[in-house]
């Protein structure tokens, strides 16, 4: 029996991650062959200091990546299919614009306030900040979104809160010393080099609930396509099923957001291109696809962002443009 589209995909999109992986393990300030980097991974070498460097340094960051990677790809796949809308991101509901503010006000708040030397400020991070203005949203987002019938109205809440958002951080800018500036900027171009191996397993808790929970929402996101109304007559419950996915989404993407800063256009660019690729529309082979190929993007990025020394988010925005492009080009829209 040959082998479906769909398998195929699937196969050749197992082996180029597993690939990319190993390059990403293999790729930094000084190139590995592959064969020390095996040996570091099994224990087998020799070599202490390389052992550190792939176990302790690469391979988490590589970890990093897959799981920025897959959070973002899913939440803008459940982001366009609720929404109904192509341009849709997973900053669509505000939860980037409320970790970065979080972040603002630890970076250049607190020391407009004098408050920098307070042991129980310093000991919750730019991390915990991200992830306190997130959850912010998340709950104002999860109450508002139960009490609104039209899909419209959660939009342009999500709008307001970014423009809101966007506002209080420039007057924090507009306020704040160079020094403070700076070190908010670097947040602001993202990074996946800042994740010790404690946070990451925190992230890496927080992510696969997040996708637990995307993976439980697969049957209302088909039926979601067709519209609410609709998803409504086939005995969905809308406002349930629509607070799972935005749960998910604001838990996936305000723990990137938090731990590695905004990175744009990947979690807007897959989910086009995995429905060109795989040539289907069923979530049940959509958000698998998006999964890997969110690991793969974001190990690109990764790879090239070591080796040209540039923050990832300016990677993924120069990758994810083009792409963007060619579906448009694809689809004929």
């Amino acid at each position: 029996m040959p082998m479906t589209r769909t398998a195929l995909c699937f196969l050749l999109l197992v082996l180029s991650t597993a690939g990319l992986f190993l390059l990403d393990l293999m790729t930094g300030d000084v190139t590995l062959p592959a064969a020390d980097v095996w040996a570091a991974l099994t224990g087998s070498g020799d070599d202490a200091l390389t052992a550190h460097i792939v176990r302790s340094v690469r391979l988490v960051r590589g970890v990093v990546a897959v799981l920025v990677g897959l959070s973002l790809s899913v939440s803008g796949l459940q982001m366009q299919t609720v929404f109904r809308n192509p341009l849709a991101d997973p900053y669509l509901l505000g939860v980037s614009s409320g970790a970065s503010l979080g972040v603002a006000l630890f970076i250049l708040g607190i020391p407009l306030l004098g408050l920098s030397g307070a042991p129980w400020l310093q000991s919750v991070g730019v991390a915990g900040a991200g992830w306190v203005g997130s959850a912010a949203i998340l709950l104002g987002v999860a109450f508002i979104s139960r009490r609104v019938k039209n899909i419209m109205g959660v939009l342009i809440l999500g709008v307001m809160t970014g423009y809101v958002a966007g506002a209080l951080i420039q007057v924090l800018q507009y306020l704040s010393a160079a020094e403070q500036l700076k070190l908010f900027t670097l947040w602001s171009m993202g990074s996946l080099g800042q994740v010790t191996e404690t946070k990451l397993w925190v992230m890496l808790a927080v992510v696969t609930v997040g996708l637990v929970l995307a993976v439980a929402s697969i049957k209302a996101l088909n039926l979601l396509l067709l519209g609410e109304q609709y998803a409504s007559t086939m005995g969905l419950d809308v406002r349930r099923s629509r607070s799972l996915i935005f749960l998910s989404t604001m838990l996936l993407t305000g723990t990137v957001t938090a731990f590695c800063g905004p990175i744009g256009f990947v979690g807007l660019a897959i989910p086009h291109l995995a429905r060109v690729v795989f040539g289907n529309a069923d979530h049940r082979v959509l958000l698998p696809a998006c999964v890997g190929m969110g690991m793969a993007a974001m190990l690109v990025c990764d790879i090239l962002s070591k080796a040209f020394v540039l923050p990832v988010n300016c990677i993924a925005a120069l990758l994810g443009v083009p792409v963007i492009v060619w579906v448009i080009v694809k689809v004929g829209w």
